[in-house]
């Protein structure tokens, strides 16, 4: 069965996020095929696609190799993304579903609870799925895309402290909802603008702090993931 271009990139996209594929480095299509146990054109057509949304660069001489962004560039996401998040905030205000809202509701209950357990990596994970699911309930498949490829490359740029108050910015998010169950885009565009400056403050580059260091893969090579 062919593995599906898509799987492959969302791999090795993953693994560039983790720091398994250095800054700089080249990604060769045969190596590559060999990590993730798939044919090369897969591959191939997985590192278009990543050239194209910035994590890959063709350089000539070498081929395709991991891009190298600048700090201007990395600074740019986070404006881009404090522009657009409000704005899907907004239009999720608007088009959200009551699927939309049970899934947020739930994700801020289960968010307030580990809060106060201080369970920090349930929270950054319960952090990502509200914002993809708010970003969903906006009901424009080209800002969700354009979002999910924005949080990918800032996880990849930035790393993250752990907020002061978990329990505040939990709280902010039930804040997010309520607006967006009330059909209330300003507020909700508001409150999800004022969330995002106060956490853009925790991001930090990562650039230095990943010179040297080595990773595992977060996939090994027959990925069962890429085998359905």
């Amino acid at each position: 069965m062919r593995v599906p271009a898509q799987s492959v990139c969302t791999a090795i996209r993953d693994d560039i996020v983790a720091g398994v594929h250095e800054r700089g480095s080249r990604l060769t299509e045969e190596v590559l095929a060999r990590r993730y146990g798939v044919s090369r054109v897969p591959v191939r057509e997985a590192l278009r696609t990543l050239e194209a949304e910035g994590f890959v660069v063709t350089r000539r001489h070498a081929g395709a190799c991991v891009a190298e962004p600048t700090e201007q560039e990395a600074a740019d996401l986070l404006e881009m993304r404090a522009l657009l998040e409000p704005l899907g905030a907004a239009r999720a205000a608007q088009r959200r579903t009551e699927a939309h809202l049970k899934v947020l509701r739930g994700l801020v209950r289960l968010g307030q609870e580990r809060a106060r357990r201080g369970s920090s990596d349930d929270l950054r994970s319960l952090g990502g799925w509200f914002h993809e699911t708010l970003a969903q309930a906006s009901g424009s498949p080209s800002l969700t895309s354009v979002l999910t490829q924005l949080r990918h490359k800032i996880a990849w740029m930035y790393t993250v402290e752990a907020p002061a108050s978990a329990a505040e910015s939990w709280t902010e998010h039930g804040a997010i909802v309520d607006a967006v169950a009330r059909g209330d885009g300003e507020r909700a565009r508001a409150l999800t603008a004022l969330h995002h400056e106060r956490a853009t403050g925790a991001h930090r580059l990562r650039f230095s702090a990943a010179a040297g260091r080595v990773r595992t893969s977060q996939h090994p090579v027959n990925m069962p993931s890429l085998r359905h």
